[in-house]
């Protein structure tokens, strides 16, 4: 196995992790989402946890002389821009929706109440929403829990990175195995989700030191490499279909293995995952998993007002869940799959018009101009003097 710098496999992973989470949050009756697998996957999301601190590990993390204000500027710019204006959407939505009720037509619940309620703006704002027990973790654009929890990992990860290249990854080692001590034992100090990041963060980073040791030393054959790869999908499909005692904690030490495994892409399932579709999703990771929260729900408030406007039950509530129903199994797989290549679509505009260009503000932000200074003329009894040296390529 050769080594890579551009991880496109672990990419593509990303994106259908991000597109599975669309599907456990995509409620249609009589689908194929309804199996299990797609309604137990929320332990997938510890992977995302432990792929950024892989990634930023090889990004940033062996620059010997890290500058905190850049690597701040970059993550700032990174994460803000889609997060600032979903979040402004959904403002924007509740005051569409209390007008709506201000004249007697009701969409669930109350604007700006519960998960909307108008103090949760400013955790939202600041991303804490999901750091502390007085906010609601799952306020406004939900998905957005995750990003609260890896901004303020990655400031802590971009400090220490300001020490020795050693004393990092002693440090990054130590946070990830007291964090992983403290769940076991059930002894967490700070709330599960802040601790479910650290833990599975800085084992990422853990997990590209492993990869720089032995990426030069391993090299499987591709068989081997294919098996090994079959092996670690069946250990994650396992993991997500049962029930067991740390089985989140268990799950994330499992997704270390997978990340390693996969950063060499020496197998046909890594070649499959390079192809077109996968990498697309890939790119679009971010922005899918960002904007589809409110793309459900508009097309949610869409199945309301038809049942309210045409009395059939196109929006049901199951055991305190909104369901969507076209009022046929068939037709309702199609609008999944519908919804699936909308959902990307949303996220490709996004990713273009605000992902992108947030992103390229940030590196112009980050990156001063230099002036070249003009070289100084010698004179030719000083250029005379001087040995020559010839640069060996």
């Amino acid at each position: 196995m050769k080594p890579v710098q551009r991880f496109t496999t672990l990419d593509s992973f990303r994106g259908i992790c991000a597109l599975l989470v669309v599907f456990f949050h995509l409620h249609v009756v009589d689908t194929f989402i309804q199996l299990p697998f797609f309604r137990r996957d929320e332990v997938l999301l510890n992977f995302f946890f432990v792929l950024s601190g892989f990634v930023l590990a090889h990004t940033y993390g062996m620059k010997p002389n890290l500058s905190f204000k850049s690597f701040f500027i970059s993550r700032v710019f990174r994460l803000y821009p889609l997060h600032l204006v979903m979040l402004a959407f959904f403002i924007l939505f509740e005051a569409a929706r209390w007008i709506v009720y201000e004249n007697g037509f009701q969409l669930n619940n109350v604007p700006f109440t519960g998960t909307f309620a108008p103090e949760e703006i400013l955790p939202n704002l600041l991303l804490v929403q999901a750091w502390t027990t007085l906010t609601d973790t799952m306020s406004f654009n939900y998905p957005s829990w995750t990003i609260s929890i890896e901004f303020y990992i990655y400031m802590l990860f971009g400090a220490l990175c300001m020490l020795s290249m050693r004393n990092r990854f002693l440090a990054f080692a130590a946070i990830s195995v007291v964090a992983f001590v403290l769940i076991f034992s059930e002894n967490e100090p700070l709330v599960e989700r802040a601790m479910l990041g650290l833990s599975c963060f800085f084992a990422g980073n853990i997990t590209y030191v492993v990869y720089l040791m032995i990426r030069d030393k391993w090299a499987a054959r591709p068989w081997l490499a294919t098996l090994l790869e079959c092996a670690m999908m069946y250990a994650t499909y396992w993991i997500v279909m049962n029930d067991f005692d740390n089985r989140s904690p268990i799950g994330s030490l499992a997704f270390c293995v997978l990340v390693l495994l996969f950063a060499f892409e020496g197998g046909l399932v890594s070649t499959f995952l390079k192809t077109g579709v996968f990498v697309l999703l890939g790119k679009l990771s971010y922005s899918i998993y960002m904007t589809h929260a409110a793309l459900l729900f508009c097309l949610s408030t869409v199945f309301i007002v038809g049942q309210k406007v045409t009395g059939l039950t196109l929006a049901p509530m199951i055991a305190g869940q909104r369901f969507m129903d076209t009022g046929s199994m068939l037709g309702n797989n199609v609008y999944v799959v519908f919804v699936t290549v909308l959902s990307v679509a949303v996220a490709a505009f996004a990713h273009k018009y605000i992902e992108m260009r947030g992103y390229e503000l940030g590196k112009r932000f980050v990156s001063k101009p230099t002036i070249a200074k003009p070289p100084v003329e010698k004179p030719e009894s000083v250029q005379a003097l001087e040995p020559r040296i010839d640069r060996v390529a």
